[in-house]
């Protein structure tokens, strides 16, 4: 499998870094702008292969997209940050400027390519794709639900003070702190409710605090962790690489499902080797079907703003 990284900031170079550890890949393209920078970011990463037994080939490019023919899946993640000053229009308004042309360059050297958006605002960069490719939805997948699920475990296990992987739970919507629907009812620590060991005050505070995990990291790193997105993105390639058939809450187009249209948004899926094998409709109770409404309802006014 070759996987194309755009991107060789701290986000991308984590989603390389991870996806050469699990060695599943033949070969990795970094890709960036700044000269010498994705070349800088692979040498040093190929310089641990024997520390770290991988034998994946991780290789930089400045700009020169050539070097991503015949990727199988590419991860989009370049962008930039929302600076002090700057208005929402117009970080949208770049960040879809960025996203639109670098898919479209990934498009025209691999006409296969499963992509994977990670660039902000995640759900309506996924959409832009969408809409600027005209790809089939299965192709295009929108990473944040896996990686807010994965702090939602994160914030459980903690309360609980259980191990992380006797955890199992899931974030639906939007990727932002006021998007989020964290499924607290379903939760559970190996089949037992999470009701049965938290109470309902602790269960808010966990679901809050899931909602403001990456303001949380960005406060006290001063900018957006990269870590667990980094391995949120490997977990999503390797389930396309190994047809694996794993469900994720990703955001995917929608068609109708939970009753919504013509929005991407953070819904289960299983992944396996076609990208978004299938949607996963699941029973929501009244009150998780108002706040999916809700959030489904900020995406498409951000989406709007393209």
């Amino acid at each position: 499998m070759k996987v194309t990284v755009v991107g060789a900031g701290a986000v991308g170079a984590s989603c390389a870094e991870y996806i050469a550890i699990k060695d599943f890949a033949d070969e990795i393209v970094l890709v960036d702008i700044k000269e010498g920078f994705a070349e800088g970011k692979a040498m040093d990463l190929m310089q641990t292969a024997s520390l770290n037994g991988f034998d994946s080939t991780i290789v930089g490019s400045t700009n020169d997209y050539t070097k991503t023919a015949g990727s199988d899946v590419a991860v989009i993640t370049s962008g930039i940050p929302r600076k002090p000053g700057m208005t929402r229009e117009e970080l949208i308004g770049i960040n879809a400027g960025i996203v639109k042309d670098v898919a479209e360059k990934l498009i025209a050297e691999s006409p296969n390519v499963i992509i994977i958006v990670v660039s902000n605002p995640m759900d309506t960069m996924a959409y832009l794709a969408h809409k600027a490719t005209g790809l089939p939805k299965n192709r295009i997948i929108g990473m944040g639900g896996a990686l807010d699920s994965a702090r939602f475990k994160y914030r459980l296990a903690e309360a609980i003070d259980c191990p992380q992987s006797d955890i199992d739970a899931m974030v639906i919507g939007g990727h932002s702190d006021t998007g989020m629907v964290p499924l607290i009812e379903k939760a559970v620590r190996n089949s037992v409710p999470v009701a049965e060991f938290l109470s309902e005050e602790k269960q808010a505070e966990v679901v809050e605090a899931t909602k403001v995990g990456g303001a949380t990291l960005t406060k006290l790193l001063g900018t957006s962790a990269w870590y667990a997105p980094g391995a949120a993105v490997s977990e999503l390639v390797r389930a396309i690489a190994l047809d694996s058939k794993k469900m994720f809450p990703c955001s995917a187009m929608l068609e109708g499902e939970y009753g919504l249209n013509d929005i991407s948004l953070g819904v289960p899926c299983v992944i396996g080797k076609s990208g978004i094998e299938k949607i996963v409709e699941i029973e929501l109770s009244a009150a998780e079907k108002e706040k999916l409404t809700a959030s489904a309802e900020g995406v498409s006014k951000v989406n709007a703003l393209l």
